[in-house]
């Protein structure tokens, strides 16, 4: 969770081409970011993979008005509404993105190359069938805010108290990076979203870089197996948190267009 997740870029930027607020060629260079190139696979009427432009006005065309987000884990279909084939399937990807009016769902299949410093990385897109349903587990934007603010608390003691504060450079090094981002102007969260949704995803991320710094950076405190099985029991409910969060910030345009 240091980086947004490929579902919400293409999520966040295909929903502000679908209400004509960004153009197409826009959206698909916001969606590629730093990777290479993105297909989509599958995708009702085409017989093999299609470039991004092309398949947001495909599924503009099959009725699709909306993009939302799951970010799924083990024992937690966050965002998700079947079959069980495409639950799998997301699972496994641990993200995929749901289109709201199609009974259409994307999940990515990241393929990298080349030698470290310069790898060239390429995403596929699966295309297939999904349930319209209400999605598992996505809370409001002000629930996900709420929580998100006891979360922050916790995840907050509990790494003081396992001393992953003081865990060396490379913990430091993730929250420089991570500031930085903040601080560059990044678009997370494409135009049409509200500034309540912004806020959210942006202390979701924070929580994210937390928890990965426990996760990553070393023991801290924790010298036992019993230790460090505590402590990722205390951390799992608040990562919880911050993928629900997250979802809910980015499928928030969409919540709000079904209420009017």
């Amino acid at each position: 969770m240091l980086s947004e997740p490929r579902s919400g870029r293409l999520a966040a930027w295909g929903n502000a081409l679908f209400v004509g607020l960004i153009s197409p060629d826009e959206a698909a260079l916001a969606i590629v970011g730093e990777d290479a190139v993105h297909r989509v696979d599958g995708l009702p009427g085409e017989a093999s993979p299609v470039g991004l432009t092309l398949a947001l006005g495909r599924l503009r065309a099959l009725g699709v008005s909306g993009l939302r987000v799951a970010l799924p884990a083990p024992g937690h279909p966050l965002g998700l509404s079947g079959p069980p084939e495409f639950n799998a399937r997301a699972l496994a990807a641990e993200e995929a993105v749901i289109c709201h009016g199609g009974a259409l769902g994307l999940v990515p299949e990241v393929y990298e190359a080349g030698p470290d410093g310069d790898v060239h990385v390429e995403v596929v897109w699966h295309c297939l069938p999904v349930r319209e349903a209400p999605p598992a587990d996505v809370p409001s934007l002000g629930e996900a805010e709420r929580e998100l603010a006891e979360a922050l608390r916790e995840a907050t003691e509990v790494l003081t108290r396992l001393d992953v504060a003081a865990s060396g450079p490379v913990a430091e090094a993730a929250i420089d990076a991570y500031r930085a981002r903040a601080e560059r102007g990044r678009e997370v969260l494409a135009p049409g979203y509200p500034g309540r949704a912004v806020r959210v995803l942006e202390l979701a991320q924070r929580i994210g870089v937390l928890i990965s710094v426990a996760y990553e950076n070393g023991h801290g405190g924790a010298v036992s197996a019993s230790e460090m099985a505590a402590r990722a029991e205390v951390l799992r409910p608040v990562e919880r948190t911050a993928r629900r969060a997250q979802v809910a910030a980015y499928n928030s345009v969409v919540e709000e267009r079904e209420r009017r």
